[in-house]
């Protein structure tokens, strides 16, 4: 028989999974919860925690079961592009519009790779733009300004 041994990179993730599901499950229960026809507004949270809950169960059966591979190294290229990018499309995009800050947002996590060219990444960008202009702003009907007060009157179309 085997000596009982927990994988410690999917423990520790089944742990955080289950220690913030029960923290968010015990937060939503001071909401009213509602029945689900009539969802209260603690009712997604919980649900949303229960979710959380059981995947960090689940890791944590596979834990026990299989060892995994150790953690490699951190990418901190990739978190020190990836993280400020929503935060600098929060702060911009009612200055600078939806079209720039999409597009500037869009380049700043490009760069994440250290294989992204800056060609790439500015074609990248600009379909990614395109995209969202076409599908948020024309399809959906969503009322974002395209251009923002910071750029010069000119330029907004």
């Amino acid at each position: 028989m085997k000596p009982f041994a927990i994988d410690r990179t999917n423990g520790l993730c089944a742990a955080l999974f289950i220690f913030f599901g029960a923290f968010f499950a015990l937060q939503s229960l001071s909401l009213e919860i509602g029945t689900a026809l009539r969802m209260g507004p603690g009712y997604f949270p919980l649900v949303l925690a229960i979710v959380l809950i059981l995947l960090g169960a689940i890791i944590l059966v596979q834990a026990i079961r299989v060892e995994g591979e150790p953690i490699g190294p951190v990418a901190w290229r990739g978190m020190l592009f990836i993280l400020p990018a929503p935060i600098f499309f929060g702060l911009t995009v009612r200055g600078l519009g939806f079209v720039p800050s999409i597009f500037l947002t869009a380049l700043i996590a490009a760069f994440a790779s250290g294989r992204m060219k800056p060609l790439t990444a500015l074609v990248l960008s600009a379909g990614l733009t395109l995209f969202s202009v076409l599908v948020f702003s024309y399809a959906l009907g969503l009322p974002f300004q395209r251009f923002g007060p910071w750029l010069p009157s000119w330029l907004a179309l």
